[in-house]
């Protein structure tokens, strides 16, 4: 396992976590993101969905090495993460803006 890879997609995927979790359960978003973010809970489904995949795509590429089962998951890994993109800009268009008002 190449470990200088897999240690920045791990932290990034649980910072994506962390920060899908608090937009879904609280619909709190970065600050530098809340002006173009309409649906937060959206928004924050499509993080989560984005993590799952940055976690799948280093299992199936870092860590299994059979020749069968590792270019289907990365592929999978690969349609995971564009969901979660797709999800997260449809968070950015649909809906009314929601919270206090405050920027």
């Amino acid at each position: 396992m190449k470990l200088y890879l897999a240690i920045p997609i791990v932290l990034m995927a649980l910072l994506l976590t962390a920060s899908g979790a608090a937009a879904v359960t609280r619909g709190w978003i970065l600050p530098m993101n809340r002006r173009h973010v309409r649906s937060p809970r959206l928004y924050g489904c499509g993080q989560l969905v984005a993590a799952f995949a940055l976690c799948w795509q280093a299992v199936f590429g870092l860590m299994i090495s059979g020749a069968d089962g590792r270019p289907w998951g990365t592929l999978t890994g690969g349609v995971l993460l564009m969901v979660g993109l797709i999800l997260m800009m449809a968070g950015q268009f649909r809906g009314s803006r929601q919270g206090n008002g405050t920027p």
